[in-house]
């Protein structure tokens, strides 16, 4: 007795149609799964922090308000042999050069945060350039030297303002550990915030010109540093070539 699938059916369909739907299906639930899983892996995230087993962090500055604290927040940095990234907007070092200069001659590095602060995760890529550009030009001129680093203002970025950065020659820098400066809290509150979450590879947020760093960077500093921890510059801290960047945004290198 010969077997024939045709002669088989579940209801009014046979079972090779039921089988050739039940194939169509796996295979669009898989290109389907598949597409979300390429969707999501192919997001871009800035630098965050960077996995090592060294105890060192980045201590950042974000440059767009006031000027008057930059002397004293240097004389801090070298107090405690911490050298430091200051992401300096384009019309900041153009009000401020000498600021810009004091930075740069004490061995801290500039880093770009935009020229004139606006939400660079929805304005064009030809905006976007515009704004790296002209803060560089700025920050060159004030005496920084020429950015590579970047940070988006108020933190907000899109996987396309990452990709044109990169494609402009900038490495895009968030942080995982924020001082809350900008909040105006107390330095009680912001000390308790960075050494509470700090970790080896993290990259602390401050800000020039708020109120209360002055009396919370030393404390910070001196615990840390206590700790173990040095204090080096994002530039001294990051990987260059052969990294991943998980999906927490801390960078991993490849090569160990």
């Amino acid at each position: 007795m010969s077997f024939d699938i045709n002669d088989y059916s579940l209801g009014k369909r046979p079972l090779w149609a039921i089988f050739a739907s039940l194939l169509i299906f796996i295979a669009l639930a898989f290109f389907v799964l598949n597409s979300v899983a390429m969707g999501e892996g192919s997001r871009l995230l800035p630098i965050y922090s960077v996995e090592t087993s060294e105890k060192k962090v980045a201590v950042t500055f974000n440059c767009a308000w006031k000027a008057d604290d930059i002397p004293e927040i240097l004389s801090i940095l070298e107090k405690y042999e911490a050298k430091a990234t200051f992401f300096v907007l384009g019309q900041w070092a153009k009000e401020n050069p000498t600021a810009v200069k004091m930075i740069a001659e004490a061995g801290h590095e500039i880093g770009t945060h935009s020229n004139t602060h606006p939400d660079m995760a929805i304005i064009s890529t030809e905006e976007v350039k515009e704004e790296l550009f002209r803060s560089c030009e700025l920050i060159e001129k004030a005496g920084g030297g020429k950015p590579k680093l970047f940070r988006a203002p108020s933190g907000s970025y899109s996987s396309e303002l990452i990709k044109t950065a990169s494609e402009t020659g900038f490495t895009t820098i968030q942080w995982d550990v924020d001082s809350r400066d900008w909040k105006d809290k107390t330095a009680g509150e912001m000390v308790e915030s960075v050494t509470k979450n700090v970790r080896k590879g993290s990259i602390i947020l401050f800000h020039s010109g708020k109120e209360n760093t002055i009396e919370a960077l030393p404390q910070i500093l001196e615990i840390l540093k206590n700790g173990g921890y040095d204090f080096v510059k994002v530039s001294d801290l990051i990987y260059k070539e052969n990294y991943t960047i998980d999906h927490t945004g801390r960078q991993h290198s490849l090569d160990r």
